[in-house]
Order: C-alpha cells, then sequence, then structure tokens
C-alpha cells in the first residue's frame, strides 16, 4: 500500500479543467443544435420553393409556388405547415416578407420573363427592332394627327352625303332635268364616301376582313382578371432588377408576348386549335376590352389611322392622283349645284382615298401578306372609282409586297407603344386564364404564386434558451 495526497492547488486546477471541457461541450452542443436548425430551415425552405407550379413553369417559362396547394384557400399558414412538414417541427416561424408574382404590376413575373427571354435567345433577337422605336414613336403621333383631321372631315362628310342623297331623290321624282346635273349624275351612281360613314357606325371591322376570316364571338369578364380585381399583395422589400423598362427589355419582354400568346393572324406553326377563352390574346393584351371582336377592332383603327397618315402624306405629293381627285371632285359640285365647293370636296376626296387604301392594306395584313412601309405610284393599289363599292363583298384584298411590314409586326410596334405595367398586368391575366382553361386548374390565381420569402426563425436550443435567425429564398 502506498500512500497518495493532492494540494488544494492541484484540486482547484482539476475543477478547474472539468468545468472548462463541460463548458466546451455544452458550447458544442448548443453550436451544434444552432447549426441543425439552421439546415432543417434551409433543407425546408428550399423543399417548399420546389414544389413550384408545374404547368406555370412549362408554359410559360416562370416559377411560382401556388400557395393554396391546388386547393384554392390560399393562407401563408399554408407556407409554414410545409415547412414544418419537412422536418422543422421544432422551429417557430414568421413571415415578415413575401411577394407574390403580381406585386408592383407584375415585377416579379416581368423579372423571369426577360431572365428567361435572355437565357434562350440574347438580347441580339431585338437589336433589329432598337432603331425602329423613334419611327415607331413617330407613326403614332402622326396616326393621332391623322385621327383629327378624320374626324374634322367627317362632319363635312356627312353633310356632303346628305345633299348627295337629297340630289339622287330628287332625280328619282323627275324633279331634275338639267343636263350638267344628269351628266354628273352618269358619273357617279354610287357615293365614294359611303364606306366612311360604315366606318364612324360599325367600326373598322366591317369593311377590312378577307373573306376568308370569320371573327371570333369569344368573350371574359373583365372583373375576374388579375388586372381588374382585388389582389392578395406582399409586403417586405426585395431586390428589384435594374434596367427592366430600358428600350431593349421593353423589346424583349414583347417579344415573348408575341411567342406566348395568340393573335388574329396566327403563323402557320400557331394554327393548331387551343382552349383558350379568347382568341385575340396580344390584342386583348393592347386593348384591354371584354370581347374578341372589341380588342380586334380597336387594334385595326390603332392601324388603320398610321397607315391612312401614310397614304395621305403620299396622296399630297402625287400630282397624277391629284388631279383624279379634283375630276371627282368638280363631278360632285356640279352634282349638288354647287361648284365654288369643288376645292373643298376635293380635301375630302384625297381623305377618303387615304381610308380606302388603307382598307386595302389592311386586308392585306389580315390575309397574313405583307404591306408597303413606304407608298409609291408603283406600290399604291387603290383606285378611285374602287371606293364607290369599298366596304361590300369582294373587294380588294391587296397585294403581299415582301419588302413590307406583316400584321405581327404592326402588333410589335403597338405593345413598345403601350404603357409597360398594363402590357405586364394583361399577360398575367392571359396566363392566368390559359392555365385554368387549357391546364383544368380551376384553382389557380396568379396572386397566390408566391416567388421570394423572408422569415424570422426561432429554435428552442436547452432549456430555456432559444436561438434567432433569418432566412430569405427566391426565385431568380
Amino acid at each position: 500500500m502506498k500512500r497518495g495526497e493532492i494540494t488544494v492547488f492541484l484540486s482547484i486546477v482539476f475543477v478547474l479543467m472539468i468545468s472548462f471541457v463541460s463548458g466546451i461541450l455544452q458550447a458544442a452542443v448548443i453550436q451544434s443544435a444552432k447549426n441543425m436548425g439552421r439546415l432543417e430551415t434551409d433543407r425546408a425552405v428550399y423543399s417548399i420553393f420546389g414544389e413550384y407550379q408545374k404547368e406555370l413553369l412549362e408554359e410559360y417559362h416562370v416559377f411560382g409556388l401556388e400557395g393554396s396547394y391546388g386547393t384554392g384557400s390560399y393562407s401563408e399558414e399554408n407556407l409554414i405547415s410545409r415547412m414544418h412538414y419537412y422536418g422543422t417541427e421544432g422551429t417557430e416561424h414568421k413571415i415578415t416578407g413575401i411577394q407574390y408574382l403580381t406585386d408592383n404590376r407584375g415585377q416579379a413575373f416581368r423579372e423571369q420573363v426577360l431572365a428567361y427571354m435572355e437565357q434562350v435567345n440574347g438580347i441580339g433577337i431585338v437589336r433589329e427592332f432598337t432603331g425602329l422605336t423613334s419611327e415607331w414613336e413617330e407613326q403614332e403621333i402622326q396616326g393621332q394627327e391623322m385621327e383629327e383631321i378624320q374626324t374634322e372631315s367627317m362632319g363635312e362628310i356627312e353633310n356632303l352625303n346628305g345633299l348627295l342623297e337629297s340630289t339622287e331623290e330628287q332625280q328619282a321624282a323627275g324633279d331634275s332635268t338639267e343636263g350638267e346635273i344628269s351628266g354628273a349624275a352618269e358619273d357617279m351612281s354610287e357615293n365614294p364616301f359611303s364606306f366612311l360613314e360604315k366606318i364612324k357606325q360599325y367600326g373598322i371591322v366591317s369593311v377590312v376582313l378577307p373573306e376568308d376570316m370569320e371573327i371570333s364571338e369569344k368573350e371574359i369578364r373583365l372583373e375576374t382578371q388579375v388586372s381588374y380585381r382585388s389582389l392578395t399583395t406582399g409586403r417586405g422589400s426585395f431586390p428589384v432588377r435594374s434596367g427592366m423598362d430600358g428600350i431593349e427589355e421593353r423589346l424583349l419582354f414583347n417579344e415573348y408576348v408575341l411567342d406566348q400568346y395568340i393573335n388574329a393572324v396566327p403563323e402557320e406553326e400557331e394554327n393548331e386549335e387551343r382552349n383558350r377563352s379568347l382568341d385575340y390574346e396580344v390584342e386583348y393584351i393592347l386593348s384591354g376590352k371584354n370581347s374578341d371582336e372589341e380588342n380586334l377592332e380597336s387594334v385595326l383603327f390603332r392601324i388603320f389611322l398610321i397607315r391612312m397618315a401614310l397614304n395621305y402624306a403620299f396622296l399630297l405629293t402625287d400630282t397624277e392622283r391629284q388631279g383624279e381627285a379634283e375630276l371627282l371632285a368638280l363631278t360632285v359640285s356640279a352634282l349638288i349645284l354647287m361648284p365654288e365647293a369643288a376645292e373643298g370636296i376635293k380635301q375630302l376626296v384625297i381623305i377618303a382615298w387615304a381610308a380606302g387604301e388603307s382598307v386595302t392594306d389592311i386586308r392585306a395584313l389580315l390575309s397574313g401578306k405583307r404591306a408597303a412601309l413606304v407608298k409609291t405610284s408603283e406600290n399604291w393599289q387603290t383606285s378611285l372609282t374602287s371606293l364607290f363599292k369599298l366596304g361590300e363583298s369582294g373587294g380588294t384584298e391587296g397585294r403581299d409586297d415582301q419588302e413590307g411590314i406583316c400584321y405581327k409586326d404592326y402588333l410589335r410596334m403597338l405593345l413598345f407603344l403601350k404603357d409597360t405595367d398594363d402590357v405586364t398586368m394583361r399577360a398575367l391575366d392571359r396566363t392566368e386564364e390559359n392555365l385554368r382553361s387549357e391546364q383544368q386548374l380551376d384553382h389557380f390565381r396568379a396572386d397566390h404564386c408566391v416567388t421570394s420569402l423572408k422569415m424570422d426563425n426561432t429554435v428552442t436550443l436547452y432549456n430555456s434558451l432559444t436561438y434567432q435567425f433569418p432566412v430569405q429564398f427566391g426565385y431568380e
């Protein structure tokens, strides 16, 4: 047997070492619990955002977590329940920020579309159009000026039509026997301005449709659309892509619209039957009306005014056609016994002739042809005498000018001139409607699609000791 002893100093050192080791172990346990809490939360948030709406991605290349999970009943608690399902039962989650596809006039939707278009097509797809934007703006201004001229002229044309009808009635009754009037009447068996009154009364669609084109009768309820109804809105701040309203970005988003949504003149590969609530979707995005017919009418009238301004400018420089217009004006003035009105009638004839050529141009566009961008004597299509029959069935369909522009080019121009927020939100209208009708997703709502999320998370580590940490995730 041997005696052992320990000094007070060694005892204190031993106790301190045991305490130190115990403290290290406890700190390691706490840190491990913190890490596990973070890992579980990160794993859960990645998992729930992996449950994106499959059809939205496949059809429209946009990510969105449909927060009702197919029930149509959305609540933020649905997201927290899914977090717990993926292994965070012991963690308390509080949503501090959330962004939906429709927030800030469709910011997240627009950002994802631009990212997709840049990745798949590149910015080069719109480079050829960037130099045309100033011309488009100028054409829009000219179209607006032409609308004012046409509006002012319609009053005079209506008065003139009244005088012509009165003269015809007198001739029918045998009240006029003057040779001058009879001779003029032989040259004018019809009214060259009647088609303008038809446009005013029934719309441009009534005179420009090709024979083989039928107007869609589909309608929607505007109050149910994303851009019209009250929306679920998010909260909190999230990163915003810079330069979304630049010229190239606007053109790029518009190319997406032209690719994803159908219009009144589909290309050959777009002719398959689709179960959509509207057939003229791009026209709806431009006009926002509840029926295909109204949307087409609105778009065609804008094109009509732009074409009319171009045609009117050409007629003012063409001496040969100016002479023809003057002869017709003299005939009309003689018919109504007002020779002093010949110069004023000549201007009305020129306006009507420009409008008639525009009708022919639009018929060509609706037939899938191209219309000349710059008019010359060689590519002018409408004769002055054809105005008498314009608006009747069997009219001139218009030639195909390979160096001209097509209907889709005009849609591209009008989309660029349209407010970007309107284009974005109405594109969301069509996206939601199409997923409902084509994919039978009756529960789908764009404003229930989560794109970014911020949460404060609290984990209980040891007895009453808790650990709080934030987490943020979003589709990019």
